[in-house]
């Protein structure tokens, strides 16, 4: 425990940068990509899977430019197939109203 009349020590948030407009936010709150060995350019909901990582902001502008450009791409240090840029594609978040 602590000293009578201290504060509890408040617990670090990490932070995570989106590859592609650059903002710094909490790693909650980004989507995490994932480059597998097998399974190709993945996206990682828990976080924790094992490989190569980048984050993308839920703006739906960040996912259109990271699909349409190879900032992703040179991020995951790996090259998109079709079906990588697919399975992103469906994952993108649809913009809100």
């Amino acid at each position: 425990m602590g000293k009578p009349g201290t504060s509890p020590r408040r617990r670090r948030v990490p932070q995570r940068t989106c590859v592609v407009c650059r903002t710094t936010a909490d790693k909650r709150s980004l989507t995490r990509l994932v480059r597998t060995p097998d399974e190709g350019v993945q996206v990682d909901p828990t976080g924790k899977r094992s490989g190569r990582g980048a984050y993308l902001c839920d703006d739906p502008a960040c996912w259109d430019r990271a699909l349409a450009s190879d900032v992703l791409a040179k991020a995951l240090r790996t090259t998109l197939s079709e079906a990588d840029r697919a399975r992103l594609a469906a994952a993108r978040p649809t913009p809100e109203e």
